[in-house]
């Protein structure tokens, strides 16, 4: 028998090459080709969506407006961008345990009492899907189920019982008989989850994939899982806290960076309805190195408490460590701190915390980790009820964040009384509940900090 003919596919990127390399020829990736089966397959499972195209004016066409599928979890909604669209293809992966099998249950099990609905199930048994939903107290009574991993007898089910809304838990068990490669490989993840998303744009099924993470925490298989999908999403959180995340990294129905806030309770998740309130911490009176940042998550505008230790090196090398926000950026903000404020920390270990496991990407934050940085220099609280927001830059200028009002009136709401912002951020007309500070350098944010 001929030994069976073999690529090397790459993790990243999904390209293919004859031999083994380091690099990859398409991406410049390093050490991300696998060995995989070369397959020889009829061109015609490759067919066109839409069949056979035509030539069409694009003001002549008249899209359709569809109607959004409502989970019932209003947190889900909100990082899906209203609900799930009929026809799209989700992905949410997370770390093992973190909640994605629970929250996709929950949600199928409300959908049951309106819409078709089938959990295909590739990891549990059907019983241990029963015991889940018992444990949940979920009613799941039009809730179809199949424990099955082969890729045929998947769509076969779908065509014949048409649901609205599947799910694939997970989208690394599947298989297809048209390859031999082991089920997890990255030619059976990808064939997979195309044949899935040709199905859900021909027949207008919903489909929710579930992805593996890496150690790394990116998706498993080749980055054109990613690609080929409309949206994904990442669960995020401490399996050992009760609070998870929920984050929109694409979408093609709403707003990327959407967040969405959830409780693990007894009975499952539970949407948070007032997120500000889990990153604030609760200081019994104000305290030295810690500042309120009102950042912005996708629609949301979100209160997060940032922390800051400054205490003398006790090497030659002072340490600079951050959770939840960029390490070189905080050395960056330093250098400004010294070079335009005469604030010298090159002696200093400097460590910065966002509270609550949130990740702050925006620059809108630089301004809030400077003042934290001063404040625990200084050993000296910084006014009660403040809120801060504003891009640093490196010639000491505080640029202006975007969604500025929406982030003051968030402020407000939460019953704070102070805002220091960007001029370039600040109202034209006075706010009735919150006293507007409007700075232009970083010496004089901490000018007018000291006259408060």
């Amino acid at each position: 028998m001929a030994k069976p003919k073999t690529v090397y596919v790459c993790t990243e990127c999904g390209g293919q090459s004859a031999k083994w390399q380091g690099q990859c020829p398409h991406c410049a990736e390093w050490n991300t080709l696998v060995e995989s089966v070369a397959e020889s397959a009829p061109a015609s499972r490759f067919a066109a969506v839409a069949g056979s195209g035509a030539l069409q004016v694009l003001s002549e066409i008249q899209p359709r407006e569809e109607a959004r599928i409502a989970t019932g979890m209003e947190e889900f909604d909100r990082v899906l961008g209203g609900g799930l669209v009929q026809g799209g293809v989700v992905l949410i992966g997370g770390d093992p345990g973190i909640g994605k099998s629970t929250l996709l249950l929950q949600a199928l099990a409300r959908l049951a009492a309106s819409h078709p609905v089938l959990y295909v199930s590739g990891e549990e048994s059907a019983e241990q899907v029963a015991l889940r939903a018992n444990r949940l107290q979920l009613e799941a009574r039009g809730l179809l189920l199949l424990t099955e991993i082969n890729l045929e007898k998947i769509v076969a089910a779908l065509k014949t019982r048409q649901p609205r809304v599947a799910v694939m838990d997970s989208i690394q068990t599947l298989y297809s008989d048209v390859l031999q490669s082991a089920p997890g490989s990255v030619a059976q993840v990808r064939e997979c989850a195309a044949q899935l998303t040709r199905l859900a744009k021909q027949s207008g099924i919903t489909i929710v994939f579930v992805g593996h993470v890496t150690k790394e925490g990116a998706l498993a298989g080749p980055r054109v899982l990613e690609h080929i999908v409309d949206t994904v999403l990442y669960f995020e959180g401490d399996p050992n806290s009760s609070f998870r995340l929920i984050r929109a990294f694409k979408n093609r129905y709403g707003a990327v960076n959407e967040l969405g806030v959830f409780a693990m309770t007894e009975r499952g998740l539970k949407g948070v309805s007032n997120p500000s309130a889990l990153f604030l911490s609760q200081h019994g009176q104000p305290v030295a190195g810690s500042c309120v940042l009102v950042t912005q998550e996708g629609t949301r505008p979100l209160l997060v408490e940032i922390q800051a230790l400054v205490d003398s090196a006790h090497s030659p090398s002072p340490r600079r460590l951050c959770v939840g926000l960029e390490q070189n950026r905080l050395a960056m903000l330093l250098a400004v701190l010294h070079r335009h404020a005469g604030i010298v920390c090159f002696d200093q270990d400097v460590f910065v915390n966002a509270v609550g496991g949130v990740r702050i990407s925006e620059p809108a934050a630089d301004l809030a980790v400077l003042l934290a940085v001063v404040s625990s220099m200084k050993n000296k609280p910084l006014p009660d009820k403040l809120i801060v927001f504003g891009e640093v830059g490196l010639a000491g200028e505080v640029r202006p964040a975007p969604r500025g009002q929406e982030r003051l009136k968030e402020a407000a709401k939460l019953g704070f009384t102070r805002a220091l912002i960007p001029k370039a951020n600040a109202p034209r007309q006075p706010l009735k509940d919150i006293e507007v500070i409007a700075v232009e350098r970083v010496e004089q944010a901490l000018e007018r900090i000291r006259e408060l």
